[in-house]
Parts: structure tokens; C-alpha cells; sequence
């Protein structure tokens, strides 16, 4: 077994690496001071072609596929988790457009127009630089419970055909890049006697529609800059090519594609890496402001060590999971996903709050990131839908054979 990247991940992952610390690094302490959009990262992103990542390459993309996207996201969450968290859902509306739903049986008719209508899009963010939220939350007490066992209340949105269009109303929140994303991908529920998953709908909400308001505070623990405000939707029209996905899908996708769930765990493999490498860096004397070595004590050396050990082996995890990524995945490779997820979650905590500790007093300081690495890594366990209490509740009861 080859788990080497191949040349062209590669590639793409050391852009991003050089992205994440020549450009989001020196800016990340004061976005998360200020809970600021990184409107500059997303410059850069632009720039560099890597807002383009998951645009097929016929389009003028670089065609990364879910795998690829996920080692590139480690990469940038080296310099800006949050950053990295809110590019997550750009990326995986992408994905979903196309990879994701290979292998759907869609009638040619809807195949067609799906794929016209996402060929526009595609060239929209080629061209015009444009990315997307993804408002997926919902506030639990929103919507009839469903059924997805994937975690909250996934359609309360609701959506009505009127005027060739969808009249759209409901609340959403957590919405990251709140104010700042061009377009979000809405997850809604038509109205109608149908069955659900084939009444469920992903429409595209431009921020400028009318009826669509940003609300509340944002002032966190962490992922500060992710800005994710609450989304109300008044009475928001959209038009029918509005469709990111033909009716049905996003329901089938939630259903038959669990991969989607731990896209964001690449996210937080990023900063436990990024927390380890200023450990090593703060040790040796290397961090600005420190004035010498500090590997005297044995005992930090040794838990240096098992730092680097529960990264790498948490990696392997992951790495091995995302691999396996398709359509009806196998309950073996459904438990590993669950496993790897989980396994991210807790070890994000965990190695940001050793790096801390081994580092001393000086740590708590924001002159330093660790304390904000270690402020970041709390929101992996409670992100939806697979949060880890969760997640570890579901492969416990796979593994019993306990219906779900």
C-alpha cells in the first residue's frame, strides 16, 4: 500500500503550505482578535488559482478530487484554521456539484441540466473569484425530525414553487462567512406530499437577495474569524436555476456519501500539526522572542515525542479513511471514517493543550499562537453533523448491532 501523495498533490499541497505561512500566518492573531472575515486569505486563494481547487479542470480548475482536497486543506490550516474551516465549505459545494455524486442514477434530462447548470457556476468562480457558504445548521427546535442520523435537524428550511422559482423561509446557524461569501448552499425541504429525501433541495442564496439577513453577535472561544452568524431567510425568491443539485440529491447525498461529514477534520490535522511544529520550534529557540534552547528537561522531550506519535498515527487514520472515499461506502469503511473523525477530534484537543504545557507559562500569551491553536481545536467536537459524542454513539452501536 502507496499512501504517498502523487506528484500532483504534491504540488498542490506545497502552494498551500506556502500560502498558509508566508500569507495567512502573519495575518491570523489579529483576525481572531478582531473575529474578522480573512477577506485577504480569500484574496490569495484567488490568486494563487486554489479558490479553484475543486473546479474540474475543463473549466480552468485544478480538479481535485475529495481526497486531494483534504491534503491540501491540512496544508492551509497550518496558517489559518479558520480560514481553512470556511474554504471547507466552498470546496465541498464543489465536490458535491460533481465528484460526490458520481454514480447517482439521475435521468440523462436532469444529468443534463445539472451539469449546464453547474458549468455556470464553475466558470463563476474561475472568472469572477466568486465562493460560497454553506449554511447546513440548523437550530433543533427548526423542522420535523428526519431521517438522517447524522445529527440535528437538517430541513427546516422550507420552499415553495412560486413563479418559476422557490420561495424560500426558514433560519440557519453557525453560518460561516456570514456577510462575506457571494452565494450560499442552502439545504431546504419543498413543500409537498412527496417523500422527503425526494423533496430535499440544495439552492444557491445569493447574500445580496432580498429577504436575506445576517443576525447576532459573534464573539466565540474560537475559529473567531469564521464570522458564523445566524442566516433568516424572509420570503427569499430564487430562481429556478438556483439548483446547485437536482431535487432529491442532497438528501441521497446525506444518506449515501458519510464522507461528507469529516471533510473539516482536515481542518484540524492542519492545526495539530501546526501546534507541534511551534513546539519544536519554541524548544530549539527558534520562535521569535525566545532566547534559547529549552530542551534540558527530559520529561518534555519525551512528550514531544508522543505528541509526534499521536499526530502521525491520527494521520495514518485519517489518510487511510479519506482514501476509501465513495458512493455506499462499506460498513467497514463507514466505521473508519467514524473513527478517523472521532480519533481527529480528540487528538486536536489533545495536542494543542500538550503544546501549551510543555512550553510553559509564556504559552498563554497571544504573542504566541498556541493559545489560540488550542482555543481553535475545541470546535472540532461539536461541529455537525458529526459531532463526536455523536459519532462515537453510532460506531459503538454499529459495532453492537443496535438499530439506529
Amino acid at each position: 500500500m502507496d499512501s504517498r501523495p502523487s506528484r500532483r498533490q504534491q504540488e498542490l499541497m506545497d502552494l498551500a503550505h506556502k500560502l498558509a505561512v508566508e500569507r495567512f500566518a502573519p495575518r491570523a492573531a489579529a483576525l481572531d482578535r478582531d473575529a474578522a472575515f480573512p477577506t485577504e486569505d480569500y484574496q490569495d486563494l484567488r490568486k494563487s488559482g486554489l479558490l479553484a481547487l475543486c473546479v474540474p479542470e475543463k473549466f480552468g480548475g485544478h480538479g481535485a478530487d475529495f481526497e486531494t482536497y483534504c491534503l491540501v486543506s491540512e496544508k492551509l490550516a497550518q496558517g489559518n484554521a479558520a480560514t481553512a474551516l470556511t474554504f471547507n465549505m466552498h470546496c465541498l459545494t464543489m465536490l458535491m456539484m460533481g465528484p460526490l455524486l458520481n454514480g447517482l442514477d439521475l435521468p440523462s434530462a436532469v444529468r443534463n441540466r445539472h451539469e449546464e447548470l453547474s458549468a455556470r457556476r464553475y466558470l463563476e468562480v474561475v472568472e469572477q473569484g466568486v465562493f460560497y457558504g454553506q449554511p447546513h445548521s440548523e437550530p433543533v427546535e427548526s423542522g420535523e425530525q428526519d431521517q438522517l442520523n447524522t445529527g440535528g435537524r437538517r430541513f427546516g428550511t422550507q420552499a415553495q414553487h412560486v413563479d418559476g422559482g422557490y420561495l424560500v423561509n426558514g433560519s440557519k446557524f453557525f453560518v460561516s462567512s456570514s456577510g462575506a461569501a457571494d452565494y450560499y448552499s442552502t439545504p431546504v425541504l419543498l413543500e409537498g406530499e412527496n417523500a422527503w429525501v425526494e423533496r430535499t433541495m440544495y439552492l444557491s442564496i445569493p447574500r445580496e437577495t432580498p429577504g436575506v439577513e445576517f443576525s447576532g453577535d459573534w464573539d466565540p472561544i474560537g475559529m473567531r474569524a469564521t464570522v458564523s452568524r445566524d442566516m433568516n431567510l424572509k420570503d427569499v425568491w430564487v430562481p429556478g436555476d438556483a439548483e446547485i443539485l437536482p431535487p432529491g440529491v442532497v438528501g441521497q447525498l446525506y444518506q449515501r456519501q458519510p464522507y461528507i461529514f469529516i471533510s473539516f477534520s482536515a481542518t484540524f490535522l492542519g492545526l495539530m500539526q501546526a501546534a507541534y511544529d511551534f513546539a519544536v520550534s519554541y524548544l530549539t529557540g527558534r520562535a521569535p522572542g525566545v532566547a534559547a534552547p529549552r530542551t534540558e528537561s527530559s520529561g518534555n522531550v519525551s512528550a514531544l515525542a508522543e505528541m509526534l506519535f499521536t499526530l502521525e498515527s491520527t494521520r495514518a487514520l485519517f489518510y487511510r479513511a479519506i482514501s476509501e472515499q465513495r458512493l455506499d461506502p462499506t460498513v467497514d469503511c463507514i466505521q473508519r471514517a467514524r473513527a478517523a473523525h472521532a480519533r481527529v477530534q480528540e487528538t486536536a484537543v489533545q495536542i494543542t493543550g500538550e503544546a501549551m504545557r510543555i512550553c510553559g507559562g509564556r504559552a498563554l500569551l497571544k504573542r504566541y499562537p498556541l493559545e489560540r491553536y488550542a482555543r481553535d481545536a475545541r470546535a472540532s467536537a461539536v461541529m455537525r453533523p458529526w459531532t463526536q459524542s455523536l459519532v462515537t454513539q453510532q460506531a459503538g452501536e454499529e459495532a453492537l448491532g443496535i438499530k439506529q
